[in-house]
């Protein structure tokens, strides 16, 4: 195998969930660049076609579907929708989070349940449903960890449960699914300004004291997710499964 088709997606289909914007989107643009169709799924049907077009503009076939990864109903249509059409991702890409800070004395029931129904709860049903779909081909799930998955954040109890619960998922079904074909791994983005972060990064104290412990003295670009993500999905890494692959500048190296 050349060197190129180790990195080569023609021929596989693509499913990113939270595709309409910030990361899910970059990361859709990505794997249609390395030749991949994409179906892309998120809550916003119209977000949503901005993406397909940017898709389609590369050549590649992108399908809209929409998806609440919180809402069991909804994955279980997701999967049904992409039986019918004949269509068979062989890459997941499980990026759909979200994410409100708050003081943990202050963390109700129903924040708890909606951080952690779809950063959790939702990415392991989305899962399920791709590896049942795949009906024993081989195929490669990413999961969307974080920083969090590692280190804890104050005032972000719910989320960093939910990202380390999420790196845990990660290593069972990787150690589960391999005998299967199935490789799960992680992509851990270390700090990116994306519509969900923007409040951090508009208070200039906040910016300047987080660039000073990043040792490479910037923060993440979309673009910089782009390469770890196709590496993960392509044949490249054919013996990767149950890692965390963690893009931060160097964050967690220096703590």
């Amino acid at each position: 195998m050349t060197h190129s088709a180790r990195f080569d997606l023609t021929g596989q289909l693509a499913l990113v969930t939270g595709a309409s914007r910030g990361i899910g989107a970059a990361l859709a643009r990505g794997l249609a660049e390395a030749g991949a169709d994409v179906v892309l799924a998120a809550r916003s049907h119209e977000a949503l076609e901005e993406v397909a077009a940017q898709v389609r503009a590369l050549g590649r076939v992108a399908t809209v579907l929409v998806l609440d990864v919180s809402d069991s109903i909804s994955i279980d249509a997701l999967f049904s929708q992409l039986a019918a059409r004949g269509l068979a991702p062989t890459i997941l890409v499980n990026n759909a989070g979200t994410e409100q800070v708050s003081p943990s004395l202050a963390v109700t029931e129903s924040l708890w349940d909606r951080i952690v129904d779809t950063n959790l709860k939702g990415a392991f049903f989305v899962a399920q449903g791709f590896a049942r779909l795949l009906a024993g081909r081989p195929g490669s799930i990413v999961n969307l960890c974080s920083l969090s998955s590692e280190v804890g954040i104050p005032t972000a109890a719910a989320y960093t449960s939910s990202k380390s619960g999420l790196a845990g998922m990660t290593r069972a079904l990787a150690a589960e699914w391999a005998h299967l074909g199935i490789r799960v791994n992680g992509l851990g983005p270390g700090y990116f300004e994306t519509e969900m972060t923007a409040g951090f990064y508009a208070d200039s104290g906040w910016r300047s004291a987080m660039l000073a412990r990043l040792p490479m003295r910037r923060f993440g670009e979309l673009d910089d997710l782009v390469g770890a993500t196709v590496f993960l999905a392509a044949p490249a890494s054919a013996y990767v499964t149950g890692q965390v692959l963690y893009v931060d500048g160097g964050y967690l190296a220096s703590i």
